[in-house]
């Protein structure tokens, strides 16, 4: 299924849908065209709804009998995230990763789109406009960043790791605890922006590990694997694989190597 035409056409998608609808919006919304969904942290815009329904036209037409999974459609039809469960091929589309970043003008925004079936990331692309970056990987075929491999390495032996983490916001009493086992010598945990970036920044080395509390696949699933095509590893905090569908324990770590998502999820569950 996944063919260099594919996986080109796609890329040419992804980014007319961004040139078309998301660039054009960028530091240019009026009050508006931003709506908040569950909370001050958590927004949509008129370019994250325009660019989900550009993105969900197209690629359906890429994939006979495919499907799609986007969050802003989820968000007012949550039923269709159970197309997850089903046979069919499923695009899992953030338009916007980031729109906080996107609403306040900065530029750590970026759109993702992965093509999945039977629970399992055939293929993913990491899209940020603004410093020109894409990323594409496939289920063992590699990752790329702007046609160049990306391999993620492994932390220095000895040095801090670094660390981005869910924003309290997101996050539930229990994984408060689990995320305050971040919080020893030896590690600097931040305050995560787009997932889709943290994830990328992990590929290519510049982030030792992010570690989330939730797990909506239109945030993961791109960028998990993008790491695990660059060398990395994912984890759940009872040691786990990641299930993209869902019913994961909380909080889950991806890494650059196997030996610092173990390291993780071992500073989480002391955590708790």
């Amino acid at each position: 299924m996944i063919d260099d035409e594919l996986v080109s056409a796609v890329e040419g998608v992804v980014r007319r849908a961004v040139a078309e609808e998301v660039t054009p919006r960028w530091r240019e919304l009026s009050d508006d065209e931003v709506v908040q969904k569950s909370g001050p942290h958590d927004l949509v815009t008129v370019a994250d709804q325009r660019a989900e329904e550009y993105l969900s036209r197209e690629l359906v037409r890429l994939v006979p009998g495919s499907v799609v999974v986007g969050e802003e459609t989820v968000h007012a039809k949550p039923a269709t995230y159970e197309a997850l469960h089903g046979d069919a091929p499923v695009w899992i589309v953030d338009p916007i990763d980031g729109t906080r970043q996107f609403v306040h003008g900065h530029e750590g925004f970026c759109t993702l789109v992965a093509l999945a079936r039977y629970g399992e990331v055939l293929a993913s692309w990491t899209y940020a406009p603004v410093p020109g970056e894409m990323a594409i990987a496939r289920h063992r075929g590699g990752a790329l960043l702007n046609g160049e491999a990306l391999r993620a390495g492994s932390p220095a032996e000895g040095t801090v790791l670094e660390v981005a983490t869910s924003h309290p916001d997101f996050t539930t009493d229990e994984q408060k605890h689990s995320l305050l086992g971040l919080r020893t010598e030896g590690v600097d945990p931040r305050p995560c922006g787009s997932a889709g970036l943290e994830y990328l920044a992990i590929a290519r080395g510049a982030l030792d590990a992010v570690a989330f509390s939730w797990e909506a696949a239109w945030d993961h699933a791109a960028g998990l694997l993008l790491v695990s095509e660059a060398g990395g590893e994912s984890r759940t905090v009872d040691d786990r694989p990641f299930r993209l569908a869902g019913g994961n324990a909380l909080p889950f770590t991806a890494a650059r190597d196997a030996g610092t998502a173990r390291r993780m999820v071992g500073l989480l569950r002391a955590g708790r």
